[in-house]
């Protein structure tokens, strides 16, 4: 064999066995990247416009379709009694969170509760002048509040698990502001009826009318 066909023989070989050259891996997001996704899937929030048509006192809840978790109460709510009376008629609280019950008055009271629909006592504990009690509502409902001491004074508490919680006013309007959109049902009590509808909440205002 000649010298030229080996040293072409030679250059070949190391032609066929240089490396591939190596694929780049696929780039690390950065931290602004990572930011700019996780912010883009941020909730939209809308706002729900009602009317209950026909009915007396109502009580609404909107309820998401879907599992969702919500912030405590900014605030404890506080049912009183003052001048024989206890106020508010109607109290709205969230379940698992803890509800307080004052004695304002210049004699001695008890705070009698139970569940309206099972007929269930929550509690019965006597509230001294200028003392409170604190109760945390675990399940949904209305409750019957009275005294003992004093049949004449009644009451109520509403608890649920929504923080869209709320009273219509006089000519059964109600409001929910900053409601993350998705699919949600309005449940509306009133006069002894509980009323739903279904709705899907968007950017925006959502109106809703109840018969």
């Amino acid at each position: 064999m000649t010298r030229v066909a080996l040293i072409a023989i030679c250059v070949a070989a190391a032609a066929c066995s240089k490396p591939e050259r190596p694929v780049p891996a696929a780039a690390t997001p950065t931290p602004a990247a990572t930011a700019t996704a996780a912010g883009s899937s941020a909730a939209t929030m809308g706002s729900v416009d009602g009317r209950v048509h026909g009915g007396s006192t109502a009580v609404v809840v909107l309820e998401p379709k879907a599992t969702r978790t919500f912030p405590p109460p900014a605030e404890k709510p506080v049912m009183d009694q003052a001048g024989l009376m206890f106020g508010p008629e109607l109290l709205l609280v969230r379940t698992g969170y803890p509800v307080e019950f004052r004695n304002s008055d210049d004699t001695l009271h008890n705070v009698r509760v139970s569940h309206e629909e099972t007929r269930t006592s929550a509690f019965n504990v006597a509230i001294p002048t200028g003392e409170s009690y604190t109760y945390t509502f675990e399940r949904d409902g209305f409750y019957r509040v009275g005294c003992d001491i004093h049949p004449a004074m009644a009451a109520s508490v509403f608890a649920a698990a929504s923080p869209f919680t709320a009273l219509a006013d006089a000519d059964g309007r109600f409001t929910f502001a900053d409601v993350p959109a998705g699919a949600w049902t309005v449940t509306v009590y009133t006069d002894g009826k509980r009323l739903h509808k279904d709705i899907d909440i968007a950017s925006g205002a959502t109106s809703v009318a109840i018969e």
